[in-house]
């Protein structure tokens, strides 16, 4: 990522995280970056498109930090371990990262399906070592589904 591409990314971030997506205009992300409207447009071609590379590269990162770290390891608790490790991390390391996917998973417009479909999917990983604990006799048999998705929400509070 480029220098004025990144500054746009970093500048959008904390103006989403901040102000809300609606009330974040174009106008006030240019004027912030200190790049004309054009340079913007260069990199993306709307709002929504720079607000759906912010979701898609934080997630991409969560994502990316868990397979690396759980690939080293062998037991299912270890794994959700390092889980709860990394999702601790990233919320204190992207704050606002966090707040912007959070904030927009209530709605019906497409990016808040989307901020769904992610914190969905992300669940559906922790689901999975749960499984694959259950399985092994790691973890005490329950509802997979019951268990990954506590393990996100209070780790979020």
């Amino acid at each position: 990522m480029n220098k004025t591409k990144r500054k746009i990314f970093e500048t959008s971030m904390k103006l989403f995280a901040k102000k809300g997506y609606d009330a974040t205009s174009i106008e006030e992300i240019t004027a912030t970056v200190g790049v004309a409207k054009g340079t913007l447009y260069y990199h993306f071609s709307s709002k929504e498109e720079i607000f759906n590379f912010l979701v898609e590269e934080g997630m991409k990162l969560l994502k990316n930090s868990i397979d690396i770290k759980i690939s080293k390891l062998d037991h299912a608790i270890d794994k959700l371990r390092a889980v709860i490790l990394i999702q601790i991390k990233i919320i204190a390391k992207y704050e606002d990262f966090m707040t912007i996917v959070l904030s927009q998973i209530w709605g019906h417009e497409p990016r808040n399906i989307m901020c769904k479909e992610k914190v969905i999917e992300y669940i559906k990983t922790i689901e999975e070592l749960v499984e694959e604990g259950i399985q092994k006799g790691e973890i005490i048999d329950g509802d997979s589904e019951i268990i990954a998705s506590r393990n996100f929400w209070i780790n979020l509070f």
